[in-house]
């Protein structure tokens, strides 16, 4: 009975092993696995934490102390109760007192009426976790692009080393001929010795071809935590889309105002500003609503037993005068504070229309250079035929054919890494206008196949 199920086990293993893993399927292992989003996720849950921490300061605050003391005391005593001296009956020994305990404990509450810098606090809490929640949506949108251009890197290292080895067996073919023409005198050694360098150098580009598709199968490795398995490969002639709206200036205006960083920017001066009154406070009055109650009872062999309760309630004020000028110059460094978070969120938005522009124009000419790259294709190939064709007949040379083919599979290589460009450049894009989602790696992923 045990056979069968292994044998089931074994060929749906084999199953999944046969199927390359696509985008969302990488994706979905770098949201489990990526050490740098694991950490985004922890700082957002401690960045929640902020209001609750912060509205502590505005309610009240209940304790209860305690305390126990145990005492000694002697003391000389003259009277019928003294002890006679059996040596001097006239004289008297005097006797001493005993123990004494009192216990204590008070409960008490103080409830702020008036603290303006924790009031500032408490409205900066709101902004702290409204910052840790845009820092958490920018690292999502960081994953999904460092997933696709990590993605695309392997798909593009491989395409070269590919590309290298197929022009690699069209120049051992080459190198064949070429010695075969002249071992029967119809070519010169020279055509012998031009396929033989283009042979070693092709050999040395497919070793560089080699490390480069491992470094980058280790790039990808460090986001999804394991070693990637075959990749689907993008599909031969796809249509991309260009960008919509097809104006630059929307785009730009949405990088201006929806960009993460520029939120994040936005959000920190408001709380500079929160700060220069919190810090104003330490001029102002402070005022809380205090009450107590005390229980004390004190028990003992010479001391009066007894039980003794104070309750208490009342306002509390206090004025600071002086504090050494710590204040005003707490004021003045948040003001200095709250000018470079200013200009912080200035270089941000200017640094968010940039990269909106490089995307557009990115995405643009990545579009109008995919379709150059394929017109050329075609004819690097046809020029491919004729050249072997030539070669055949007498009319072109050994190195031509070489020099077609090495274009060709140049030209090939270019093409594949133009849509991959442009499809990254399509996910900055939407990246810098904030608008950057799970979902815009789906009609991605329609674009690829099984290899």
């Amino acid at each position: 009975m045990q056979k069968p199920l292994i044998a089931v086990l074994l060929a749906s293993t084999f199953s999944l092993q046969a199927h390359a893993a696509d985008l969302i399927q990488v994706y979905q292992q770098a949201l489990a696995n990526d050490a740098t989003y694991a950490s985004a996720r922890a700082s957002l849950t401690a960045g929640q934490e902020s209001i609750a921490q912060g509205r502590a300061g505005l309610l009240p605050t209940i304790g209860v102390t305690g305390a126990y003391q145990r005492s000694n005391s002697s003391q000389a005593s003259w009277n019928s109760g003294s002890i006679i001296d059996p040596n001097n009956p006239s004289q008297t020994i005097p006797s001493y007192g005993g123990t004494a305990n009192s216990h204590q404990y008070t409960v008490s509450l103080q409830q702020p009426l008036f603290r303006w810098d924790r009031w500032e606090t408490y409205q900066q809490s709101k902004l702290q976790q409204s910052i840790a929640e845009a820092q958490f949506a920018q690292a999502q949108q960081d994953l999904i692009t460092r997933v696709a251009q990590a993605y695309f890197d392997v798909l593009a290292a491989q395409d070269t080393l590919d590309s290298t080895r197929a022009q690699k067996e069209a120049t051992t073919e080459q190198l064949a001929s070429a010695k075969r023409n002249f071992e029967v005198g119809t070519q010169t050694i020279t055509d012998t010795h031009e396929a033989q360098a283009a042979y070693d150098l092709v050999v040395s580009q497919e070793i560089a071809a080699v490390n480069d598709l491992e470094n980058k199968k280790t790039a990808l490795q460090a986001i999804i935590g394991a070693p990637p398995a075959a990749l689907a490969t993008l599909r031969q002639g796809v249509t991309l889309a260009a960008p919509q709206p097809g104006n630059v200036d929307q785009w730009v205006s949405a990088a201006e105002n929806q960009n993460y960083a520029v939120s994040v920017a936005e959000l920190s001066l408001e709380s500079a500003k929160r700060d220069i009154s919190k810090n104003r406070a330490g001029h102002y009055p402070t005022l809380d609503l205090v009450a107590s109650s005390t229980h004390s009872r004190t028990d003992g062999q010479t001391y009066v037993s007894g039980a003794s309760s104070n309750k208490g309630i009342g306002i509390q004020a206090s004025i600071p005068i002086f504090s050494g000028f710590a204040v005003t110059s707490r004021v003045r460094q948040s003001i200095a504070l709250e000018d470079k978070a200013r200009n912080d969120l200035e270089a941000n938005r200017r640094n968010a229309a940039l990269n909106a522009r490089q995307s557009f124009l990115g995405v643009n000419s990545g579009l109008a250079q995919v379709k150059a790259l394929e017109a050329a294709e075609v004819s690097s190939n046809s020029a491919l035929q004729s050249n072997r064709l030539g070669y055949q007949v007498g009319v072109r040379i050994n190195i031509d054919v070489l020099n077609a083919q090495r274009q060709l599979y140049q030209t090939r290589t270019d093409l594949a890494r133009a849509r991959y460009n442009t499809i990254l450049a399509g996910l900055k894009l939407k990246a810098a206008a904030g608008s950057l989602r799970e979902e815009d790696l789906q009609p991605i992923n329609a674009l690829l196949q099984q290899r």
